[in-house]
């Protein structure tokens, strides 16, 4: 049976989104396809509020438009308080729109990801970023970053599931 993941890189300025279309038991050439990806965007001179109003809003688009059976979203991680307080607060949008969706998910360090896709832990962006375009035959790496880090995570649902 098919099965759609949704990856969700969070982020209140840019939150990345990938979603792709598995196959089990396919051809390991045709196993998993991409549906779609890009950003859910919001600028700097909104307020807060309405700055989590367009991801809530755009994220009930985006998951009517794909019906992910699976959503991977990066857990939080902290490495300088302002941006971290900023993207918890992006986060919690998003785990309320699931809840409201009833739509599972799991949850990925940047680390788990990086170990799913490369065989280390510690590889670079770059390195994971080649992965996701070898895993998915493209010819380049997708862009924005957000999107190629959210088709990461979705990718990483797929190799645990």
């Amino acid at each position: 049976m098919e099965k759609r993941i949704l990856g969700l890189d969070p982020g209140l300025a840019t939150l990345g989104f990938g979603a792709i279309l598995c196959h089990p038991g396919g051809n390991t050439a045709d196993a998993v396809s991409i549906v779609d990806f890009g950003i859910i965007q919001t600028t700097a001179n909104q307020e807060i509020g309405d700055r989590l109003c367009v991801i809530y809003d755009d994220l009930h688009s985006l998951l009517n438009y794909i019906q992910p059976d699976l959503v991977a979203i990066e857990k939080l991680f902290f490495y300088r308080m302002g941006n971290t307080i900023a993207v918890a607060q992006a986060r919690g949008v998003i785990m309320l729109v699931l809840a409201q969706y009833k739509v599972p998910f799991v949850e990925f360090t940047p680390a788990q990801v990086k170990q799913a896709l490369t065989g280390h832990g510690n590889a670079d962006k770059h390195d994971v970023q080649q992965a996701v375009a070898r895993e998915l035959k493209l010819d380049r790496i997708p862009r924005p970053d957000d999107a190629a880090d959210a088709l990461a995570l979705g990718l990483a649902a797929w190799f645990q599931s």
